[in-house]
């Protein structure tokens, strides 16, 4: 088994839609997604902006905010890992996704003179 590997993710984005909450036993599981944007100037010296949409789930606990503080337009600066899913969609056919399983979420303030900053989920 080869230990020298990493699988390690850090966005800054905001919330894209209303967190999708479930229960799992004891715990809670909050879904939502979260746009990510890049600035870049194409060959003519065009800028253009591109957005990435990345699905993360969150488990609730210590280094999750409350679910109530996540909501859609909100800016989060999110830590964890990749996970890939498969299920089998309507027809029987095998459907693939990518997550991020957050391990950290920071929800930003925003001030006007020094843009966005985390708040204290550490």
């Amino acid at each position: 088994m080869e230990t020298n590997t990493i699988n390690r993710v850090e966005i800054l984005g905001r919330v894209g839609a209303e967190p999708r909450i479930t229960n799992a036993g004891s715990s809670r599981i909050a879904r939502f997604p979260v746009a990510t944007n890049e600035l870049f100037k194409d060959r003519g010296g065009g800028l253009h902006e591109e957005t990435t949409w990345h699905n993360v789930a969150a488990w609730q606990g210590r280094s999750v905010p409350a679910f109530d503080d996540i909501k859609k337009g909100v800016m989060v600066h999110v830590y964890g890992r990749i996970r890939n899913s498969k299920y089998t969609g309507p027809e029987g056919e095998d459907k693939y996704f990518s997550e991020i399983n957050a391990s950290h979420i920071d929800i930003c303030r925003e001030e006007q003179s020094q843009g966005p900053a985390p708040v204290g989920y550490r």
